[in-house]
């Protein structure tokens, strides 16, 4: 098996696990119901994260792996960490191009000077350790919410069900040694 086609396999699966790991549950920090999204949206949003995936790593020009993708009712949310506009603009085109996309969110920030293999190691330490504590705070819907790291610098992007997810996230990522920024990229949910 090729290796792309190896990609889009892992990322299906991947997008799928979180699919059924998130699935319409009730927002626990408010107790009021989560916005309805059928099972259809949540897969048709999954297959369009996944086509954004593969078009961005196809694309030569464009370094997709420190880029993040997130799909809510065909807006595609565009996250992460590039070297220049000229990256940005060219990923904007490549997803719009993506069947199924309505809109794109620019969520992208510029790395600036280049990382040294010490800062590398920090930032995905840093990186674990907000997501493990997303992950141990049950008013946090964590899957849907990525977690990018640079110089300490954590972006937090995705889609949330209410404005009160993304300030505990926030809350949450602040409180992490290392961090000496939150960025919040993240959307509420329509």
């Amino acid at each position: 098996m090729n290796t792309p086609l190896k990609l889009v396999l892992v990322t299906a699966l991947a997008s799928a696990l979180a699919l059924l790991a998130g699935c319409s549950k009730p927002s626990e920090s408010t107790g009021a119901p989560a916005p309805r999204t059928s099972v259809g949206t949540e897969i048709d949003d999954s297959v369009i994260t996944t086509s954004v995936k593969t078009a961005l790593l196809s694309d030569p020009d464009i370094k997709s792996f420190d880029l993040k993708v997130d799909t809510h009712k065909g807006v595609v949310q565009l996250s992460g960490f590039v070297d220049n506009a000229a990256q940005v603009e060219r990923a904007i085109t490549v997803v719009r191009g993506v069947s199924g996309v309505t809109d794109v969110e620019n969520k992208v920030s510029f790395k600036g000077v280049e990382t040294t293999v010490g800062n590398k190691v920090d930032d995905s330490v840093v990186t674990t350790r907000v997501k493990a504590a997303l992950l141990a705070d049950a008013s946090v819907k964590s899957l849907d919410i990525a977690v990018v790291t640079r110089k300490g610098e954590v972006q937090l992007s995705g889609f949330v069900d209410n404005q009160g997810q993304a300030t505990r996230s926030i809350e949450i990522a602040r409180a992490i040694p290392g961090v000496s920024q939150v960025i919040n990229d993240m959307s509420v949910k329509k």
